[in-house]
């Protein structure tokens, strides 16, 4: 390991944490605060956990001079987002009875539960631990979810991607049992060996990270976004390796020149069978060589950038049984969802269903909720049915048989959940961001339907609104709706500011770059008319508005 000046204070909570267990057990047991210590809070996110407050109550309870509205957000561990009907069906159930009556669907192809207060936390955890899934990982300086493109009518390719996605995630799972322990009423794990973490150490890696899949010509996971990713090289329909990139990460820091986001660089490829060797190499060189003293440069993007991609390329090939082989071509035509239905070679339907920012609830004309509900219990889809969460904060409908359709589509008629919505409003995206994010400068989730209206208006009036344009805004500059992706985006700065960003490639292979800091949205709007007018004019033949943003700029 090389030399630190001074590590962190999160090095320390790791180190002397006894794998991950700190005081949560007995934390859990205070009823006197709905909070947790400062330490303990750092500690309970490897398990898939962070504690929030309502932020919209703030200034009230502390004008009565009460504690914050504390509450628990909890995140799953679901490998390329793959669910079946009686796991969603019970996760459907946790919502109602433990957090807020809603679900959210991430981008990282994962379901987060908000609103659960400490006393319901451990029962929580034991009704994700009956539907045989778990929360550990899903947060921390550990590998997180493992994505994987989400299209099931690819056929054999989507098993295979899918697959992988489920090797590396339990490859790279920490070893410790402490989930079990501390919400699982206490049982410990007996007989065997002393524990240990075998690829982490005690203290973990130096800051979180992030693995996807894509399966090309679709990049619907975003594969250059994160430090670690695969894409499928396919032949006659099976998948012989993967492309390897590295060294992709969004988040930035508002006025820290030294933060920035980077898309992942290719360094080789490896067949099949390597997969999990590769990503216990990378992960090892970033636990090994990772800046753990400064934890805003402590990303993988950021240990490349500092030592340089051929020196991590050759440190990774050194800790490998054979080293990479050289990349092979492939093509990427885009990173969104295509919403609708899709049928595959074995006659088997998939339904890809509109979810707007991600948010699974039940409103006045819109019963989204209900009807998967509905759908979840349908005889056919129970059987071999499932439920994949996208990339891109939708829901797939997979496995669906032809008798089962038209009640699908009867369901959702019935529950007022159509699929009618603007071609830019199913291309756009937000994290959660107020109230509950405690990171959040800006709104999120609660303000971008209302812009997506406004632009959407401006598209019509120029007569573009029918062309596919990515939009994606997050209520801080970390990124976690890739707003640094999309063609446009949109990153908080304060209350009703945001930074606009225009300019990324369609298929989510370039950057944006900024192009006008804190707008309103009046502002945002003057901004984007000329942009908008000129790219309808003087377009090129196909080309995407990113592209053309790209070009003008």
């Amino acid at each position: 390991m090389p030399d630190q000046i001074q590590l962190s204070r999160n090095e320390f909570i790791k180190a002397e944490s006894n794998l991950l267990r700190g005081s949560l057990a007995e934390a859990l047991d205070v009823a006197v605060s709905g909070a947790i210590s400062e330490d303990d809070g750092q500690l309970i996110k490897f398990h898939g956990i962070y504690l929030q407050d309502d932020r919209d109550l703030r200034p009230e309870r502390a004008k009565r001079k009460l504690d914050r509205a504390y509450s628990f957000m909890a995140r799953l561990r679901v490998p390329g987002g793959y669910l079946t009907p009686t796991q969603y069906l019970a996760m459907d159930e946790l919502a109602d009875q433990r957090g807020n009556h809603t679900l959210r669907l991430t981008t990282r192809q994962s379901i987060q539960f908000h609103g659960i207060i400490k006393s319901n936390l451990r029962a929580a955890m034991q009704q994700v631990d009956r539907a045989l899934l778990d929360t550990i990982a899903a947060c921390g300086d550990v590998n997180r979810n493992v994505m994987a493109t989400p299209n099931p009518h690819l056929g054999a390719a989507y098993a295979q991607a899918i697959d992988a996605a489920r090797a590396i995630s339990a490859h790279l799972l920490p070893h410790s049992s402490a989930w079990r322990e501390i919400f699982l009423n206490g049982e410990k794990l007996v007989g065997g060996e002393p524990e240990y973490e075998p690829i982490y150490g005690k203290t973990y890696l130096p800051r979180k990270f992030k693995i996807a899949i894509a399966v090309p010509p679709h990049n619907d996971v975003d594969v250059f976004a994160h430090d670690l990713s695969y894409i499928a090289i396919v032949e006659h329909d099976q998948v012989v390796g993967y492309n390897i990139v590295v060294g992709g990460g969004m988040g930035a820091t508002h006025g820290d020149a030294e933060t920035y986001p980077l898309i992942g660089q290719i360094i080789g490829f490896c067949p099949v069978a390597q997969v999990c060797e590769v990503a216990e190499a990378v992960v090892t060189t970033q636990r090994d060589y990772g800046n753990r003293s400064n934890r805003r440069r402590a990303r993988l993007k950021y240990t490349i950038e500092d030592r340089g991609i051929d020196w991590f390329a050759g440190e990774v090939n050194r800790r490998m049984t054979t080293p990479l082989q050289a990349a092979r071509a492939y093509e990427f035509t885009g990173n969104n969802d295509a919403i609708g239905w899709a049928t595959s070679a074995d006659g088997l339907h998939h339904l890809t269903l509109f979810v707007e920012n991600g948010r699974i609830a039940d409103h006045e004309g819109w019963r989204l909720k209900s009807a998967l509900v509905a759908i979840a219990k349908l005889p056919g889809l129970a059987k071999i049915g499932a439920f994949i969460i996208s990339a891109n904060q939708n829901i797939i409908i997979a496995n669906v048989n032809e008798g089962e359709r038209a009640l699908i589509d009867g369901i959702l008629a019935d529950h007022g959940v159509g699929q009618t919505h603007s071609t830019l409003r199913r291309n756009a995206m937000a994290c959660v961001a107020l109230p509950t994010c405690g990171l959040a400068l800006a709104e999120s989730e609660r303000y971008l339907p209302d812009l997506i209206s406004k632009i959407d208006m401006l598209l019509s009036k120029h007569g573009v609104a029918e062309i596919p344009i990515t939009v994606r805004m997050t209520g801080c500059p970390n990124g976690c709706a890739r707003p640094y992706l999309a063609e446009i985006g949109l990153v908080g700065r304060g209350p009703g500011k945001y930074n606009l960003l225009l300019g990324a490639a369609h298929d989510g292979s370039r950057l944006n770059r900024l192009y006008r800091e804190d707008l309103n949205e009046a502002e945002i709007l003057a901004a984007l008319q000329p942009m908008i007018e000129q790219f309808a004019k003087t377009r090129q033949q196909g080309e995407s508005f990113g592209d053309f943003c790209h070009r003008v700029m």
